[in-house]
């Protein structure tokens, strides 16, 4: 079992950066991949970006590739995802998730047993 706490949100100009933190509990947060999905206003929730255990693994979303950076360490049950460049259409909650996926549901929110409650970005352009 795997409780997740997201933070690092706020707001931010367009061209700004955040950096969201995702503290995990549980001594098995190193066995499974880490992701981001995030949520705007009346849209789907859409992924973000995903880290494999290790962390020497990442795969992003097209529209985020080049601007942001997924990470982890393992040893403060931590996850981050760092966002430069920053766009309106950035504007979202964004949720950490853990899991261990197929290979092929890396990107599927149904791909992930555990959900943070998300922190809000927003972005001002």
């Amino acid at each position: 079992q795997v409780q997740l706490v997201e933070s690092g949100g706020g707001l931010v100009q367009a061209g700004g950066s955040l950096r969201l933190s995702c503290a995990a509990s549980g001594r098995t947060f190193s066995t499974y991949n880490m992701a981001w999905f995030r949520q705007a206003p009346g849209k789907e929730r859409e992924f973000v970006a995903t880290v494999n255990w290790s962390g020497g693994s990442t795969y992003y979303a097209d529209s985020v590739k080049g601007r942001f950076t997924i990470s982890r360490d393992n040893g403060k049950n931590t996850m981050y995802l760092q966002m430069n460049s920053l766009k309106p259409e950035d504007t979202a909650i964004y949720n950490c998730a853990g899991g261990q996926p197929r290979w092929d549901h890396l990107s599927r929110p149904s791909g992930y047993d555990y959900w943070g409650q998300g922190t809000q970005v927003t972005v001002s352009s």
